[in-house]
């Protein structure tokens, strides 16, 4: 059996910085369609699928603003479109989380389903 031993060499000392969760963030993005307003999202990754959620944002009525590498302003002016374009959901298995939000807010929404997703093939509305 493999071991590690680990011997102390005093006290750590510095700084670390956590990098945000792609998965927590994409929810979050996802759940700012929820109310009217102007949300401010930091320690958000840098990452395509932040990218692609972003746009899938601005396609349902939204403003998506980067305010610096790790942050985001995101505005809801309240007036969303309850269908997301299926260009953009192709693109992105997690752009399914939008759903439930529009869902929840409009009472109806429409998602393509994204490439991959073992249900069916073909289109999920909520009515």
């Amino acid at each position: 059996m493999d071991r590690i031993i680990v011997k102390p060499s005093g006290p750590l000392h510095g700084d670390v910085e956590i990098n945000g969760a792609k998965n927590s963030a994409l929810k979050v993005m996802a759940a700012c369609s929820l109310a009217e307003g102007t949300f401010f999202l930091t320690n958000v990754p840098d990452i395509t699928d932040v990218r692609l959620m972003s746009e899938l944002l601005v396609s349902l009525g939204m403003t998506v603003r980067s305010v610096d590498t790790n942050s985001l302003e995101i505005t809801n002016p309240g007036n969303l479109t309850a269908e997301a374009p299926y260009e953009l959901v192709e693109k992105m298995r997690a752009s399914i989380v939008v759903l439930g939000p529009l869902l929840a807010r409009y009472g109806k929404a429409g998602v393509a389903l994204p490439v991959g997703t073992i249900l069916a093939q073909g289109r999920l509305t909520c009515i």
